[in-house]
């Protein structure tokens, strides 16, 4: 008896938790309403066959209870009732089945006024991919991906010249304008969902895969990958901006093209050691740093990390923060660099500075260092060297006092809470795994342990 009241209880409060529950879908951003039916309806479906299911079952268990000197009937077969729970069970998986098949055939029928754009994924960073004036992408590769080379573009195929490559997470769409996003992986499977469009679709290495939808409500919506492609699956966030028009072909005409990316200068470090000299008050000479100036050591830093973090002190995503003071100081300096040539000249001419090893001021326990370090080196390489494919900088050879500064910055929120620094965002998630003042140093006592670029 009491089994039946359980049964009946859990019944009533599944249903309280079901409509009375705050947690229900996000507003829908796009034209799939249908995508939302169907689940709603699945809902219904699959709530009715759960309520009836488990109140016959209360209804059995009290019904049929042991009573003295009552014995039970044995009856292996019953045709007309398992007819019944055919035919019941048949409707109910059409009743979930054809609207979704109906759905299925508007998604892979691609309206043809459809703009194209393509998605790119990676670990663990989107990036996007237009046509150019021709209407046309040009051939892609992940076989030709390189640091200059990042997006794995045909140099040969015409078509992709006048490609607009845009290496932000964010993308800007414009509003009722239908778009056919082509989806294509650089390493491994990745999902692209934007949970107020309601569609999504995985991301297969070495295909292009594909959906469609029209944004309707201009906003700023997340992108998150639901397909688990390693440690740092949880951070692969991007973002999506819905426009209007002509803020969209504003946001467009900023971005470089393949050419134009193509026809940069290469960085030059001679030039890049006299723009240098005003950092030498604090960062030193050679750009071994200064502790008591607060300067961390730049040299062997990678120049496409440097040159990125000088961006951030010049465009705020670093610096602005009211409890970075340091950072504060290094966006006045980062301001004198004029334009872009003189910010790849200096990261260029960092990168070539001589990578001796430095006395450690950090001491921990190594060994207990090393194991937390594990999920570290999925980014940052397990000598620390860094990784660029992953937009994970040099570890090795850098100050440690810096790097536990920073770390406790990540954690503190004082760095990496900025809407637009998207790899801040996933350091300042991977930090918390570090979970006191110990830890942080025992890890970077492990770091002070990897061979040097002089080694």
């Amino acid at each position: 008896m009491a089994i039946a009241v359980v049964i009946v209880l859990l019944v009533i409060g599944s249903l309280i938790f079901h409509f009375a529950s705050p947690w229900w879908f996000t507003p829908i951003a796009s034209n799939w309403t249908t995508m939302e039916d169907t689940i709603v309806l699945t809902f219904w479906v699959t709530g009715i066959v759960f309520v009836v299911v488990n109140l016959f079952l209360a209804w059995v268990v009290w019904k049929y209870r042991h009573k003295k000197g009552q014995q039970a009937h044995y009856e292996p077969e019953n045709k007309k009732l398992e007819w019944w729970l055919t035919v019941v069970t048949s409707i109910g998986v059409a009743a979930m089945l054809a609207p979704g098949l109906m759905v299925w055939s508007k998604f892979v029928d691609v309206p043809k006024d459809a703009a194209i754009v393509e998605a790119i994924g990676q670990q663990w960073h989107w990036s996007y991919r237009f046509p150019g004036k021709d209407g046309e992408l040009g051939h892609s590769d992940a076989s030709l991906v390189s640091p200059d080379n990042p997006f794995g573009l045909d140099a040969e195929d015409p078509k992709g010249a006048d490609d607009v490559l845009v290496a932000s997470p964010e993308l800007h769409l414009p509003v009722d304008q239908p778009v056919k996003l082509l989806l294509r992986s650089k390493d491994v499977l990745h999902n692209f969902t934007v949970t107020q469009f309601r569609v999504k679709m995985d991301l297969v290495p070495g295909m292009i895969t594909h959906m469609w939808l029209t944004p309707t409500v201009p906003g700023s919506y997340e992108i998150l990958c639901e397909e688990l492609c390693g440690v740092g699956h949880f951070a692969m966030r991007g973002r999506v901006v819905v426009t209007k028009r002509d803020e969209f072909e504003t946001w467009l005409a900023s971005m470089p093209t393949w050419d134009q990316a193509r026809a940069l200068a290469a960085a030059d470090p001679a030039a890049g050691a006299g723009q240098f000299a005003v950092c030498t008050a604090c960062h030193g000479q050679n750009g071994e740093g200064n502790p008591a100036l607060n300067a961390p050591r730049l040299a062997g830093q990678a120049s496409w990390y440097v040159a990125r973090q000088i961006h951030h002190f010049r465009e705020g995503l670093r610096g602005s923060h009211e409890g970075d003071t340091f950072g504060a100081q290094m966006r006045a300096f980062a301001a004198m660099l004029p334009d872009d040539d003189a910010i790849r000249n200096v990261a260029a001419y960092i990168e070539a500075l001589p990578g001796a090893g430095h006395a450690p001021t950090v001491t921990g326990n190594v060994g207990r260092g090393g194991r937390l370090y594990m999920t570290c080196a999925s980014c940052h390489g397990q000598q620390g060297q860094g990784i660029w494919a992953l937009n994970a900088p040099r570890l090795a050879d850098m100050s440690d006092w810096y790097l536990v500064r920073q770390l406790q910055n990540f954690q503190h929120g004082v760095r990496g809470t900025h809407t637009a620094d998207y790899y801040g965002w996933q350091m300042a998630a991977m930090a918390e795994a570090l979970k006191d003042e110990r830890s942080i140093n025992d890890v970077v006592a492990y770091i002070n342990g990897r061979p040097s670029r002089a080694n």
